[in-house]
């Protein structure tokens, strides 16, 4: 195969820059990829300066990955070359295990492959990720991208949809129940699209005023500013499920105060430091919950995607060339953007 194009980490404190690498050959059941966009997630940042401590250099990210199938494999039966596809944040994973055989291979007891970051399991060599020109895939990670969405604003679909629909579908959000939204960055500003269009009523809680206007826009049915306490007491144990997206550390105990009976809270943002402890009393007096959800497997992400194309959802994004990731890292870090980098890759190949 040619040689790829990339931008890759090469230590912690660096910058990303150009890198060249040649994908591995075309397996019988492997899909090639032209990438023609990548969404820039909070987890790149992370990875690149070795902030999870798990870093391999050098560091290719990019898991909120669309392009074009280009080649297939002898035995590949679910793409044909042309078709416009996504990869997202695993490659592959054990297969056997129970999580896997259920369909939910973000949770292998082996742990996924990450696309990149991660390690190949036939061969033990380093995956590399969506800031490049082109990658390959074995078939049952490539995903369907709908023709009438935007593929631009699909890529974050990848991750940051895939992040928020998971546990909105496991905790049956839908018609007649009250769900909260917390935090409105890459995550919390898809959590209140993807909970409108189920049929949910949807409020967003933020601490910016600035942002109750988008949020409306966005499908919030209300905006609490969290910080007015006054704001909060107002919906004290009426709310069915609390998607939180917020990944700072943060006291949790103002949101289980809003739950119902038998709420739950559920955590999707990862803070570098735990959040403080619960009041325990807040969960048992109502059978309240707080829980965690990853992203989903790959069948519950085909079924996001296909969600998304049959109600027109996206990701609201800010579309840069690659030679801008840096900048887009620091920018990011100070939430300026609404609300997701995503990179055109085209710009790799003039």
């Amino acid at each position: 195969m040619n040689i790829t194009h990339a931008y890759a980490a090469h230590n912690t404190k660096s910058a990303l820059v150009p890198f060249d690498y040649t994908p591995r050959a075309l397996r019988e059941h492997d899909v090639q990829i032209e990438v023609l966009f990548c969404g820039v997630c909070h987890s790149d940042v992370h990875q690149a300066r070795n902030e999870w401590s798990n870093s391999i250099y050098p560091v290719v990210p990019g898991h909120e990955i669309v392009g074009r199938v280009t080649a297939i494999g002898n035995h590949v039966s679910r793409h044909q070359i042309g078709d416009l596809v996504g990869v997202g944040c695993m490659v592959d994973s054990c297969r056997s295990c129970p999580s896997c055989e259920e369909g939910l291979e973000q949770y292998c007891e082996e742990g996924f492959t990450g696309t990149y970051n991660g390690q190949d399991r036939q061969t033990g060599a380093i995956t590399y990720g969506g800031y490049s020109t082109a990658l390959v895939v074995d078939q049952d990670f490539v995903l369907r991208v709908p023709a009438n969405l935007d593929p631009a604003g699909v890529a974050p679909l990848l991750c940051a949809g895939i992040t928020t629909y998971s546990p909105l579908r496991q905790w049956n959000v839908g018609p007649g129940k009250k769900v909260g939204i917390v935090g409105l960055g890459g995550l919390g500003h898809m959590g209140v699209k993807l909970a409108r269009a189920m049929g949910a009523h949807v409020v967003l809680f933020t601490t910016s005023p600035s942002k109750i206007a988008d949020a409306k826009r966005l499908g919030a049915h209300e905006v609490v500013i969290s910080r007015n306490q006054e704001e909060m007491e107002q919906h004290t144990n009426s709310f069915d499920f609390i998607l939180n997206t917020v990944a700072a550390q943060h006291d949790l105990n103002p949101f289980l105060n809003l739950l119902r009976r038998d709420g739950t809270l559920t955590l999707v943002g990862a803070p570098e430091h735990d959040h403080p402890s619960p009041q325990v009393f807040n969960l048992i007096m109502k059978r309240r919950r707080i829980a965690g959800s990853l992203i989903g497997g790959i069948a519950e992400t085909q079924e996001m995607l296909d969600f998304c194309g049959q109600h027109g959802i996206t990701s609201d994004i800010e579309l840069i060339p690659i030679q801008q990731i840096n900048e887009a890292y620091e920018r990011m870090l100070k939430s300026d953007v609404k609300y997701r980098f995503v990179l055109d890759i085209n710009s790799l190949r003039a």
